[in-house]
């Protein structure tokens, strides 16, 4: 059985602490949207998995009361940076189980200002980490750079981007342009948390966080919730949706294998799981990456664009920085990648990430992306990763 998006929605992605509301608020300002955005009440949706890392259990059923109190199943969703993703991919599974017809994912999250911490816990971690679900990996890090004072989340991709360049040759330019893309991207996005445009040379010089990497190439932390309603080709049939549909060609989760743990910050950071999440997803689909248009990836920092431009088959291992830097991850080239300003500039909410990257995909699928639309796009690409871990891939198409 087919599954199909037929309305999406999200808030603006905010500062924390900028704007006075609960995360109720804004879960029920993005469900409401993506409702709104089908033309389907809220009383025809059967199931509502909720994605969010920082609020406690059952904040999905406060969340989602909001929208109505219907009386149907809510799943509280954690799976760190990829939780909004997920929460998807159980709409999707939901739908295509043939279990229902009509399914709200919704992800939303209220973090606090500064640096993530180890892990999903807000900036508080154990020095040790010796508790964390995150311990085995940060152990990696540990053995081949050593445990420096930088936020733990920056100085793990930090020393990947640290491998990639000694491995590989990459430069430190080559990894601003990551930044500089995703910020100018982000000047077309109401919905993004900064409109700043900056110049490679800017995000060089911006504060450095953990060398290589500066400020304005390391996502921030961010209040928001995103949204999107999933359904069967049936229903798209009886509510005659058609003109919304975007349909879910093919969607593949995986997690850590042996691959992750064998001593190098870029596997266990999670270049292999998306790997192995793309390949499944062509299989399924019989599509490839050149037959996709338009890309949203989980740039939580510069190095992990240019990670998973290798991991989908975008370029060969060790040219992602020769390829950001050709222009063809822009407008006028041969993908458009992180046309909503990416988790860089539009903000990272962990629980509604995912759900916000297949927002903006349905949009551009549609032709309804303002002044960032691509041209032509058909076919789209979403990659949501969270540490710990686990990477979700998505083909979209209109």
């Amino acid at each position: 059985m087919k599954s199909y998006i037929v309305g999406v929605g999200m808030t603006k992605f905010e500062k924390p602490e900028s704007r006075d509301w609960q995360y109720w608020d804004m879960a029920e300002e993005a469900g409401t949207a993506a409702l709104a955005d089908a033309g389907v009440d809220y009383g025809l949706v059967e199931q509502v998995p909720v994605g969010y890392c920082f609020q406690a259990s059952t904040a999905g059923q406060r969340a989602a009361y909001e929208l109505g109190l219907s009386g149907v199943p809510v799943y509280n969703v954690n799976n760190n940076c990829a939780t909004g993703s997920t929460a998807l991919m159980m709409a999707r599974q939901f739908v295509e189980g043939g279990l229902n017809d009509c399914v709200l994912a919704l992800g939303f999250e209220k973090m606090k200002r500064g640096a993530l911490g180890g892990g999903a816990d807000g900036g508080a971690a154990d020095d040790s980490f010796k508790t964390s679900p995150v311990a085995r990996h940060y152990g990696i890090m540990a053995a081949a750079h050593g445990f420096e004072m930088s936020p733990p989340t920056a100085q793990i991709f930090g020393n990947a981007a640290r491998e990639h360049m000694e491995r590989y040759g990459t430069t430190a330019a080559q990894l601003a342009a990551v930044g500089a893309k995703n910020h100018r991207h982000s000047a077309n996005n109401p919905n993004a948390q900064f409109q700043d445009v900056y110049s490679v040379e800017e995000i060089l010089a911006a504060k450095e966080i953990h060398a290589p990497l500066t400020k304005l190439q390391c996502s921030p932390t961010s209040d928001g919730a995103a949204a999107a309603l999933v359904v069967s080709e049936r229903f798209v049939v009886r509510h005659g949706l058609h003109d919304k549909a975007v349909e879910i060609v093919a969607q593949s989760m995986t997690t850590d294998t042996e691959a992750s743990f064998g001593g190098s910050c870029i596997d266990v950071v999670g270049k292999p799981m998306t790997a192995a999440a793309a390949r499944q997803v062509y299989e399924a689909s019989g599509l490839g990456i050149e037959d996709v248009d338009v890309i949203e990836l989980h740039d939580c920092f510069s190095v992990n664009e240019l990670l998973t431009y290798e991991a989908l088959g975008m370029c060969e291992d060790g040219a992602s920085g020769k390829l950001v830097e050709s222009g063809a991850t822009t407008y006028g080239g041969r993908w458009v990648v992180n046309p909503s300003g990416g988790l860089i500039s539009k903000g990272h909410p962990l629980g509604a990430t995912g759900l916000a990257q297949a927002a903006e995909l349905v949009w551009q699928l549609r032709g309804e992306a303002g002044a960032r639309q691509v041209a032509g796009a058909g076919v789209g690409l979403a990659h949501n990763i969270g540490l710990g871990g686990a990477a979700v891939v998505t083909l979209l198409r209109r």
